[in-house]
């Protein structure tokens, strides 16, 4: 059985913007520590409040594993999963589904990609940045039979 992104309490309004096509992180209202994933309260402050700033979804490949459990709807077999470490925010680490026929290298500069998987969720993948411009298209289903 795949798994379905559960938006919570804190986590609703970022997939919202990725639903969007918008990639943003949460930003703390009273130090203005950016942090991901969101979550309630400040790790600096413990201030609750928070704002959400739009960042370019740029980063380099910090890490990778290949995943064999299916956690995407409708796909079935193994996948590359990227840990990315986000340009604009320090500190900031974001996965995603690796976008390309070859591996991940470390260190290799990557861009953000959009992949609509169903109507009501979307996913943000990782591409290598010379890729260019970059169209994904939502993984093909498999039958289970």
């Amino acid at each position: 059985m795949a798994y379905r992104p559960e938006p919570d309490r804190d986590s609703r309004p970022w997939w919202e913007r990725i639903a969007g096509k918008e990639f943003a992180v949460q930003e703390c209202a009273g130090c203005g520590t950016p942090r991901f994933p969101p979550r309630a309260f400040c790790p600096v402050c413990r201030t609750e409040g928070c704002r959400w700033r739009k960042v370019d979804p740029v980063g380099t490949v910090e890490s990778w594993i290949v995943s064999h459990q299916p956690f995407v709807p409708g796909r079935l077999d193994p996948y590359l999963v990227v840990m990315v470490r986000l340009e604009a925010v320090s500190g900031c680490l974001v996965y995603g589904n690796w976008r390309s026929t070859r591996p991940p290298e470390h260190g290799e500069r990557v861009v953000g990609a959009f992949t609509e998987v169903t109507g009501d969720v979307t996913l943000l993948d990782w591409a290598p940045a010379d890729a260019g411009s970059l169209h994904v298209h939502p993984p093909e289903r498999k039958s289970s039979r």
